[in-house]
């Protein structure tokens, strides 16, 4: 996959009382996942071209990719196509990187959301409300052992805009 043409359209960074293998191990790990990402579980072969899977609680297939770069510690990126064909056939596919970095006795963890093609905010704003949450759980359980208890709404404006474009909800 050529990712020359896809433009960073969300960046998150925060800091984390951890290290860069507890990140690492967090955003790679299906049991860590559950605790952080609204009880998905992350299943990734950890190569290039390997699978980048997650899965709803139940087990269903959620989110499918695949790993484009593979720096332990340091990088992950990966596709981020939400198993719905309507959605990436009309909205194209989402490359999501994790970068660490050692910042003191922290780290720091950037999350960049990569488009190839220009989406409206309506549409971002899925993102832009489910991204914080999620990154705010992960430091939570890193650095307390528990996750965040977040109740949020679907994300309404995203969902709106979707069926503008005759893309079918839930």
């Amino acid at each position: 996959m050529n990712i020359d043409k896809f433009k960073p359209t969300l960046v998150y960074t925060i800091y984390i009382a951890s290290t860069p293998e507890q990140v690492w191990q967090a955003l790679t790990s299906a049991e860590l996942s559950r605790k952080y990402f609204f009880g998905n579980a992350v299943e990734v072969d950890l190569r290039v071209g390997g699978a980048y899977i997650v899965r709803t609680p139940d087990g269903a297939l959620h989110i499918s990719g695949e790993v484009i770069e593979c720096d332990p510690l340091r990088k992950l990126t990966v596709t981020f196509n939400v198993n719905w064909p309507a959605l990436i056939e009309k909205l194209g596919p989402t490359l999501v990187t994790y970068e660490i970095e050692p910042a003191g006795d922290a780290v720091k963890l950037t999350l960049i959301e990569a488009h190839d093609r220009p989406l409206s905010d309506d549409i971002l704003s899925g993102g832009r409300q489910g991204w914080p949450a999620i990154l705010s759980a992960l430091k939570s359980v890193l650095e307390t052992g528990h996750p965040l208890v977040i109740k949020m709404a679907p994300p309404e404006r995203m969902l709106a805009a979707l069926r503008e474009m005759g893309i079918k909800t839930a």
